[in-house]
């Protein structure tokens, strides 16, 4: 399929390439070695760091940067980093790393304080970025026990786009701290692959480029939309056209977490969904070995790749980043990961789902009911947050 040429804040930009990273111990080794090897400059923005195994051989890493004469720019989300003590954050402060925590989280200012930075992104010397859904946390690469550590997916990213991530950490550093970063501008050179990619990007209330972007992917598909997400409380719109295009004919999956879940009342009110989806054909997988926290979206040959997990509270309040990539080659790859984790997935079938307990209908009515209140009594902060805008005025 031709690139969509509907607005966005970046262009499709060729002459990239891309690797996918799948799991903690192929992707975070590959982060380390790019911040050891950087020269220039390091800008990692996070939504989840939390002290730990993994988050100091980070911090030592970083440290081992700056010490060398390397520019390191850390931009953390001040709720998703709650659980990084404060020895860690005095030794990134005391060896001269810029450290920036984005809007600090406060209860007397509850709604102020629900637009959180959900982005995760690796950029080092505007020549090499990492992007997807894994925190500096060891829930991604557990030290004793490496078999729950949670499913993730990463893609390194080099050439011209790179230059575009590096103008999106530059604004989120300068919408935290209210000071610009004064980072040097970076054309990476074209790399001979010619890989085509974009960047698109979630803005709470603002813009959602993210989530319509898939839609009309999915809208225009041929043959397959195949979607991975650990929190599957998605826009009606996005279910209509799921249904849609199964009726049609289309090859569409839904993969979600199974009986492990870092939130699992999530999973309950999620497959209050699944009747209307399996009985127009979608067809869901839970995957059972572990929690999968990753995050794709593929139809045909595009594909995307990132922070969004498409729930409805990421599409209100939160900063997310997805890398967009159309390429048949990318596209294989990410069809042939996506068909070995079905090899560890419960395929959910209609007639099976008709006659689940009582118990499990009840949870979901229940946890269902639970995110519709939710929605209300956000919407009721917004309202009365909007009301004392307007007396102040």
């Amino acid at each position: 399929m031709r690139p969509f040429n509907h607005k966005s804040c970046f262009p499709w930009r060729s002459g990239c390439y891309f690797t996918l990273l799948v799991d903690g111990p192929r992707f975070f080794p590959r982060m380390l070695d790019a911040i050891r090897e950087a020269s220039d400059f390091i800008c990692l923005e996070m939504y989840l760091m939390e002290s730990g195994k993994v988050a100091g051989r980070f911090i030592t890493a970083l440290v081992a940067a700056r010490q060398r004469g390397v520019r390191v720019f850390v931009l953390l989300d001040d709720f998703g980093s709650h659980a990084l003590d404060q020895a860690d954050r005095r030794r990134m402060t005391n060896a001269g790393i810029h450290l920036q925590f984005f809007n600090p989280f406060r209860w007397q200012r509850l709604y102020a304080s629900l637009p959180r930075d959900h982005r995760k992104l690796l950029l080092v010397d505007g020549e090499l970025a990492f992007v997807g859904g894994a925190g500096i946390t060891d829930e991604f690469q557990h030290p004793t026990r490496p078999a729950l550590s949670w499913r993730e997916t990463m893609v390194q990213i080099e050439g011209p786009v790179v230059q575009d991530w590096l103008d999106l950490f530059s604004r989120s550093w300068q919408q935290a701290s209210g000071q610009p970063c004064h980072l040097p501008v970076v054309v990476p050179a074209a790399r001979q692959e010619d890989q085509l990619g974009r960047v698109s990007i979630a803005e709470g209330r603002g813009r959602q480029e993210i989530n319509r972007s898939l839609i009309k992917r999915s809208r225009n598909a041929e043959r397959r939309i195949w979607i991975c997400t650990p929190y599957f409380i998605v826009s009606r719109k996005l279910r209509h056209t799921l249904r849609r295009m199964a009726r049609a004919g289309l090859d569409v999956r839904v993969m979600v977490p199974g009986p492990i879940s870092d939130h699992p009342w999530v999973r309950h009110a999620s497959r209050g969904y699944y009747t209307r989806l399996l009985r127009q054909g979608v067809r869901i997988f839970e995957y059972q070995p572990r929690f999968l926290h990753a995050k794709i979206q593929l139809c045909d040959n595009w594909a995307s790749i990132g922070s969004s997990n498409l729930d409805r509270w990421n599409q209100r309040w939160n900063l997310d980043a997805n890398q967009e990539i159309d390429d048949p080659r990318f596209a294989t790859a990410i069809a042939e990961m996506f068909e070995a984790d079905l090899r560890h997935c419960h395929e959910i079938r209609y007639e099976d789902w008709l006659i689940r307990p009582a118990s499990q209908r009840i949870r979901e009515w229940f946890w269902g009911r639970c995110v519709r209140l939710l929605d209300v009594l956000v919407r009721l902060l917004q309202r009365r947050h909007t009301r004392r805008e307007t007396d102040g005025d």
